[in-house]
């Protein structure tokens, strides 16, 4: 019997007393699973297993994760994006590309209320050093300037914007900058499908962006991700950073965008895998 399962009030609104019951009962619970985070086996009868909701515009996936990696939770993300995790888990997609080191994302599109006329964002993973220690990072650049809501469409806003939300504006790179509560980065079978934000009319968090495709991120990537349970992020105005090959030509474009005064950063909680 899984003793160790734990059903957070907001999965079990979705799923039904019902299920929950079961689930915590043993009934319909796995006996094994791989962890949606780290993607290593996991027991819920030998150590403390998270229910994670996935929920699609359609369907709902109920998946496990350790305790240790991900809470008990419900996430929000697009049916093609739930039906490409499916697909994975159970083996029918197509093997995934070849990790590549500071792989450039599919653009991707920016909620609204950040950033006006849903704006194109490029987003590149990278481990970047601070103090000492290596940091799962994605860095995200508009392709053009991004204006207020509401402004007549001059000058480019993306900094005040995100500050506003709760960035930092960033001037070197020598500590970690602060949680950014309520905001997350959404991996799913090991991949990086979305950053969600909180959702202003309450509820489930929406995508501030969201891949086209699922971008795949390196193992080091990923394993730092689940020793910090965190990513930063790190954002700039369009020309700042660029497209950068290799992580130290990025870390330097991400150097002098702080010493200019042109980022800011937050570090972001893990929500789903």
């Amino acid at each position: 019997m899984p003793r160790m399962l734990d059903v957070s009030d907001e999965v079990r609104a979705e799923i039904g007393d019902e299920e929950a019951d079961r689930l915590l009962a043993g009934d319909s619970a796995p006996g094994g699973y791989d962890c949606t985070s780290c993607r290593t086996p996991g027991d819920p009868e030998q150590e403390r297993t998270s229910t994670v909701l996935f929920i699609g515009d359609e369907t709902a996936v109920l998946a496990f994760a350790h305790s240790t990696c991900l809470p008990s939770q419900v996430v929000q993300v697009t049916e093609a994006q739930l039906q490409g995790a499916v697909r994975s888990i159970n083996g029918d997609a197509a093997a995934p590309p070849a990790p590549v080191r500071d792989a450039q994302a599919a653009p991707g599109r920016a909620a609204p209320h950040v950033v006006p006329e849903q704006a194109v964002l490029g987003v590149t993973s990278g481990l970047v050093l601070i103090a000492g220690e290596l940091h799962p990072a994605l860095v995200v650049e508009p392709t053009a300037p991004v204006a207020r809501p509401g402004s007549p469409g001059f000058g480019d806003d993306f900094l005040p914007l995100l500050v506003e939300q709760g960035f930092t504006p960033v001037t070197e790179l020598s500590t970690t900058p602060s949680v950014l509560h309520g905001w997350s980065v959404l991996l799913a079978v090991g991949q990086l499908h979305a950053v969600l934000q909180p959702n202003p009319n309450g509820g489930q968090p929406v995508a501030w962006w969201q891949a086209h495709q699922p971008l795949q991120v390196t193992e080091g990537w990923r394993a730092a991700a689940n020793k910090h349970q965190q990513v930063l992020l790190f954002a700039a105005p369009v020309g700042s950073i660029g497209r950068q090959p290799r992580e130290d030509l990025l870390r330097d474009a991400l150097d002098r965008a702080a010493a200019g005064g042109r980022l800011v950063a937050a570090a972001l909680p893990l929500a789903g895998l």
